[in-house]
C-alpha cells in the first residue's frame, strides 16, 4: 500500500478539488492510502458526498492555512498547525507515507521540502520539472528547472538533466529521453559561459542521451523530450508559453466569432477546436515534481480542479510504483 499525503488547504478552489481528486484516485489505484490534511471541519461534509473505501482515507485536522503572500521560511517556521507544515511533519515522521501533493504555496513547499524532508545524498539542489503537452499526439516535454533555482551551476543543470531523465523513464515509460538545453541558439558556440560549460557537460555524460541546443520557439514541437535550464529561464519559458497558447485560443475565438461567415465556419472545425483546447489543459497534465527531494514531493496548479489533483496523485503514484528517488539516489551516487 503506498501512502500518499495530500494538502487539501491552500489552492484557489481548496478543499473542495483535493477532496475530488483523492476520491477518484482511491477508485482508479488499489493499493494507495490517502491521507488529507487540512480543516476537518471543511473537509468531512465533502467528503459525505462520496462513496469511497474508507479504510484507505483518513483525515488530519490543520486548523491554518499558509497563503502565497506569506513569506515561505517563516510561516513553514511559524505555522506548525498548518496543512501545508502538518503535511511536511507526516511525511518525516511516518515511515509509510512517501510522497506529498499540494497546490498550495510554491515557496512554502520548497522551503519546507529543504528544512523539514531534505534531499537526496549528493543532489546539490531540488529543481521543478513540470509537463506540457507537444504538438505530436501523445507526446510530452518536461522542464528542469522551472523556477526553485534561479541561478545555477553547470553540474547543477548536469544534475537536473539526469534526474529529468529517470522521472520521465520512471513515470512517463520514456526510454533514453532526449535532453536539450535551451539557449539562444542550436549552434554549439552559442550562449553566455553557463550555457557553452553545460553543453559541454552534457555531451560528455554518457547516461545523457543528449541533444543539443534548443531555441524557446521549440518547445512543444516533440523533438525533444526534456529541456534543461536555469529556474530562471525556465519559469519564464513555461509562463510565456502557457500565456501564448491561452492567447492564441481567444484569439481564434474572436476571429471566429467576428461575422456570420466565419461563424459557419467555426461549426466545421468546432470539434478539432476543442481538442486542440482539451490537448493544452494543463488539468490533464498534473503538476510539477521537486525532483531531488529525499521523498516524492509533487506542486500543482493553484487553480487546479479536481481532475488535476487525481493526475498529481497518479503521478506521485507511478513515481513510488517504479521507484524513481531511489533510482535517483543510485545515478547521483553512482
Amino acid at each position: 500500500m503506498i501512502k500518499i499525503v495530500v494538502d487539501a488547504m491552500g489552492g484557489d478552489n481548496s478543499p473542495d478539488v483535493n477532496v475530488q481528486g483523492a476520491v477518484r484516485a482511491l477508485e482508479t489505484l488499489q493499493d494507495i492510502h490517502i491521507v488529507l490534511i487540512g480543516d476537518e471541519a471543511q473537509i468531512t461534509p465533502l467528503l459525505a458526498q462520496y462513496k469511497y473505501d474508507t479504510d484507505r482515507l483518513s483525515v488530519v485536522h490543520a486548523s491554518e492555512v499558509i497563503s502565497c503572500n506569506e513569506k515561505p521560511t517563516e510561516a513553514i517556521k511559524n505555522k506548525k498547525d498548518s496543512s501545508m507544515s502538518k503535511a511536511f511533519e507526516l511525511l518525516r515522521g511516518d515511515t509509510e507515507a512517501r510522497a506529498l501533493v499540494t497546490i498550495g504555496s510554491t515557496g512554502a513547499l520548497l522551503a519546507g521540502t529543504v528544512l523539514r524532508v531534505g534531499r537526496i545524498k549528493g543532489v546539490k539542489r531540488p529543481a521543478f520539472c513540470p509537463i506540457l503537452p507537444t504538438v505530436v499526439p501523445g507526446k510530452i516535454v518536461a522542464i528542469c528547472d522551472s523556477g526553485a533555482n534561479v541561478d545555477c551551476d553547470p553540474q547543477w543543470l548536469q544534475q537536473f538533466a539526469l534526474m529529468g531523465s529517470l522521472y520521465l523513464n520512471k513515470a512517463f515509460g520514456v526510454e533514453s529521453p532526449r535532453v536539450a538545453l535551451l539557449n539562444v541558439g542550436v549552434e554549439e558556440e552559442k550562449g553566455d559561459m553557463l550555457r557553452k560549460e553545460t553543453f559541454q557537460l552534457l555531451k560528455n555524460t554518457p547516461e545523457i542521451n543528449f541533444a543539443g541546443n534548443m531555441e524557446s520557439r521549440d518547445l512543444l514541437s516533440g523533438e525533444f523530450d526534456l529541456v534543461v535550464c536555469d529556474g530562471f529561464a525556465g519559469n519564464v519559458l513555461l509562463k510565456s508559453t502557457e500565456g501564448a497558447c491561452i492567447e492564441l485560443m481567444r484569439l481564434l475565438k474572436h476571429a471566429m466569432m467576428s461575422s456570420f461567415k466565419s461563424k459557419i465556419g467555426a461549426l466545421l472545425v468546432k470539434k478539432k477546436l476543442y481538442e486542440v483546447k482539451d490537448l493544452m489543459d494543463y488539468n490533464k497534465y498534473g503538476g510539477a515534481v521537486l525532483l531531488g527531494a529525499a521523498k516524492t514531493v509533487i506542486k500543482g496548479h493553484g487553480s487546479s480542479n479536481g481532475e488535476a489533483v487525481f493526475h498529481c496523485i497518479e503521478q506521485a503514484y507511478k513515481m513510488e510504483s517504479n521507484g524513481l528517488v531511489q533510482a535517483i539516489a543510485q545515478q547521483i551516487q553512482a
